[in-house]
């Protein structure tokens, strides 16, 4: 992720913070400053805030471990001002397995508050929650209180929490997993306009969180749906190519003349470079306008196979920060493929989908009309 910085490797998972989490840090101090004017209650907001996610930590290392224990490794873990990040290299694919890997983060988050617990009563040094606040009370109670809030809040039945992947994981003991998904995302998004009109009304946060729901339930959806479709199915097939010994200002003439941005380089029948649009402006901009497109392409660039999952290829590209993936097949380059389109096509596709359970529930509805009369009509007789 770009703007993180790697800050130690632990059980084999590097660990990144992301700028943003100094922005929280800052606000942090900013506000304690302001209601206190102390420099010692200031840090200690800053050191509540750290050690606080900490447990955030050991909430995602809970998620990562147990995905181990399942063959499933992570990638990393990023602090984020909203928490953390647990990259996976894939989604559990057994019910049991997402189910344990999804409860085993807020499961930490229980285990840290019951010890905090045991050593508040065995000092006594607990006091009544009425008089705890956000920067003030004792410290370890309120990490306590803080933990079990991560799990109250993990548990939310919507994704991108882990309760959305609890109920994802029992509702497919039930049903497929798509089906499972498109559910749990809906019921998600459900609570998403609770949430948000609640918040209308007494915290502007919950409209925060309803957006943050309602937004990782589609992604979530989104992402499965790709799981059952293909390159091949949304790949470019009418697309243009540039040879290593144009000059930029071909690649020019094709960006104002169509649709296409980024341009597979073949030499010989073969993909040797990627012109990206982002390159070729840079260039221009330096005054070289007679440069040959050789000078300014991508020689390290993914590349994606037709008959590989869509799903693949949406990781590939997010993880290369690439804008156009070429699509070879057997050495020959039969299609590019981008994320706006792939999003095209799964519009398209659920488009589609809907249409074809609309147009099944007429059919349905008419046969059972027709079923009806014709045992309406046999009554009839009957009575005559």
């Amino acid at each position: 992720m770009k703007w993180s910085w790697k800050i130690g490797t632990f059980a084999g998972i590097p660990v990144y913070l992301h700028a943003t989490f100094l922005l929280l840090l800052g606000w942090i101090a900013l506000s304690h400053w302001m209601q206190s004017q102390s420099l010692f209650m200031t840090l200690t907001g800053v050191a509540f805030t750290s050690t606080l996610f900490v447990s955030v930590v050991l909430h995602e290392y809970g998620h990562a471990l147990m995905a181990r224990r399942y063959g499933i490794a992570t990638r990393d873990i990023t602090l984020l001002p909203i928490g953390g990040v647990a990259r996976l290299e894939r989604i559990p694919e057994k019910p049991n397995q997402e189910l344990w890997v999804a409860l085993a983060g807020p499961a930490v988050n229980v285990v840290l508050a019951a010890l905090l617990g045991a050593y508040l009563l065995l000092t006594g040094h607990f006091e009544p929650v009425r008089q705890m606040g956000l920067t003030h009370g004792i410290f370890l109670e309120r990490l306590l209180l803080a933990n079990l809030f991560l799990v109250g809040f993990n548990l939310i039945p919507a994704f991108p929490m882990d309760g959305g992947r609890v109920l994802r994981a029992l509702l497919a003991k039930r049903m497929d997993y798509a089906r499972a998904t498109r559910t749990a995302a809906s019921i998600g998004q459900g609570l998403a306009l609770v949430f948000g009109f609640l918040g209308l009304f007494t915290n502007p946060f919950l409209v925060f969180i309803a957006l943050f729901v309602w937004i990782g339930a589609a992604q979530e959806a989104a992402l499965v749906e790709t799981k059952s479709a293909f390159v091949r199915d949304a790949m470019i097939s009418d697309f243009r190519t540039l040879s290593p010994r144009d000059e930029l200002s071909a690649a020019v003439k094709l960006v104002l003349g169509g649709w296409q941005q980024d341009f597979p380089v073949v030499e010989q029948g073969r993909v040797v470079g990627m012109l990206l649009r982002s390159d070729m402006v840079a260039t221009l901009a330096n005054g070289e306008v007679h440069s040959f497109v050789d000078e300014t392409m991508r020689r390290d660039f993914p590349v994606a196979s037709p008959k590989e999952p869509l799903q693949s290829v949406f990781t590939r590209l997010h993880e290369a920060e690439a804008t156009t993936v070429p699509v070879v097949e057997s050495g020959k380059l039969v299609g590019v493929i981008t994320p706006e389109n792939m999003t095209e096509y799964m519009l398209i596709r659920a488009a589609l989908d809907n249409a074809k359970k609309k147009s099944t529930g007429r059919i349905e509805m008419e046969s059972f009309n027709l079923r009806g009369s014709e045992l309406m009509a046999e009554q009839h007789r009957g009575q005559r």
